[in-house]
């Protein structure tokens, strides 16, 4: 079953979710999950990809867009793809629950302060509780 963990920010905007995220991602990294995230659109999709390359000097993270035409891209990120294998770690920053999060391992879910981001959010912490996931709650500094 899968594991589900949401992440909540003290701020307000989606530039700091976004960092956030590249802060799972890294850890994903080093650790050499097979990553997905999956945004709610080409736009977020482009800035994370932006912010993946700049957020930390010290760190490089190799990672594409899905579906990856490389077959040893471990760490992709999509709105529109579907992944089909490697499945590790889900990084939710879209509004919805993903129709295909139960064939990964992990979920994480970041959240901020946003109304909107945090209305979403409870609906899908409610729709993992009602059919018996296992949730983690971290409510952050940032």
């Amino acid at each position: 079953m899968t594991k589900i963990d949401f992440y909540v920010g003290k701020t307000n905007s989606l530039q700091a979710r976004l960092l956030l995220a590249c802060k799972v991602v890294l850890k994903a990294h080093q650790q050499q999950l097979h990553t997905y995230i999956h945004t709610d659109g080409a736009n977020t999709s482009h800035k994370l990809d932006e912010l993946l390359w700049t957020f930390n000097e010290l760190a490089f993270i190799p990672h594409t867009f899905a579906p990856a035409k490389e077959p040893y891209s471990r760490i992709l990120i999509g709105h529109d793809h579907e992944p089909m294998e490697n499945c590790g770690l889900l990084i939710n920053l879209s509004n919805d629950v993903p129709p295909f999060f139960s064939r990964f391992e992990r979920l994480a879910e970041m959240l901020d302060q946003e109304e909107p981001v945090l209305l979403a959010g409870r609906k899908r912490y409610q729709f993992y509780r009602d059919r018996g996931y296992n949730l983690d709650y971290h409510q952050l500094k940032i």
